[in-house]
């Protein structure tokens, strides 16, 4: 009986802090950016840079110029959840789940957030708290909720995630292809969408292992005909900059490596120059892809 109370009480709270933020005027990002901890380790405020001022990173043709106009107004919307990754925010309950929508005992919030979303200058945020962060619902995934019409309506998706699932895609791939298969059918349909995998640690050994996790996912992206366009974010030229280099990386008072896993926002512009071909390639191909009659019609 107290289980079922408890039940009963814990969906109502989630139906009305789902009402709330629709009537609060809550008004979609254009752009949105889903990532792991590299985000609010180092790589959100380049994010935030790069698709903000997105025609001066990747100059359009006049064609691609036209195509643009479904961004017009550049909302652009960062969220980084530490210790998460794909198949979190398909997850209807379980682990996955609550990697998004509980409260870290330790640090009190679970998420970094930047730009169009976070007005207040402070840029962690807990997930399931506040009007832009309403992705926590019984039964349902974090996308499920997240992508409703009346909510997170976005023209643009790019997902950024590897490290979390590094073993769970390198030792097996039908891992690999169930994660990518619910995020196919969880995704808007129609949406220009770039998945983007992070980019490489200090540690060779670490590393590695997120190569042959890359190589399974992308198969995985291929196999099932995603509407997502795949960047790799681990190539020979990122992983020659980022691997064993010292000054992307935070140190502690002796010098020494303190955090293998997250490259440093210095780091995150290098890695963004060296990316910047493939990930402008993907946004002109997927907006293109999703306005035929743009391409029709210049």
């Amino acid at each position: 009986m107290l289980n079922r109370f408890l039940r009963a009480t814990l969906v109502a709270l989630a139906l009305t802090t789902t009402a709330h933020a629709q009537d609060s005027g809550f008004d979609s990002p254009t752009i949105v950016i889903l990532g792991d901890s590299q985000i609010p380790f180092g790589s959100g405020p380049v994010f935030l840079d790069f698709f903000e001022n997105i025609k001066s990173h990747c100059p359009p043709t006049d064609q691609q110029r036209k195509n643009l106009e479904v961004l017009a107004d550049m909302k652009v919307a960062v969220i980084g959840v530490r210790s998460t990754s794909l198949h979190s925010w398909t997850a209807t309950m379980g682990k996955a789940k609550g990697a998004i929508c509980d409260v870290d005992p330790k640090w009190k919030v679970n998420a970094g957030t930047y730009g169009f979303i976070n007005t207040t200058g402070n840029k962690y945020k807990q997930i399931g708290q506040g009007d832009a962060y309403q992705f926590c619902k019984m039964d349902k995934s974090a996308f499920q909720v997240m992508f409703r019409p009346d909510y997170y309506d976005p023209k643009l998706i790019l997902l950024s995630f590897l490290g979390n699932s590094a073993k769970r895609w390198a030792n097996d791939y039908d891992k690999a292809l169930e994660d990518v298969a619910k995020m196919n059918a969880q995704l808007p349909a129609g949406v220009p969408c770039i998945f983007m995998t992070t980019a490489p640690s200090y540690s060779k050994k670490i590393t590695d292992l997120r190569i042959k996790a890359q190589a399974n996912v992308e198969r995985a992206f291929a196999e099932t005909g995603s509407q997502c366009s795949f960047v790799k974010g681990a190539t020979p030229e990122t992983v020659a900059a980022n691997q064993g280099n010292r000054k992307y990386f935070r140190v502690n008072k002796s010098g020494k490596v303190k955090d293998p896993y997250h490259p440093n926002t210095k780091a995150a512009k290098n890695f963004f120059m060296i990316a910047m071909d493939d990930i402008c390639t993907a946004v002109y191909d997927q907006i293109e892809n999703a306005m035929p009659e743009l391409a029709q019609n210049p």
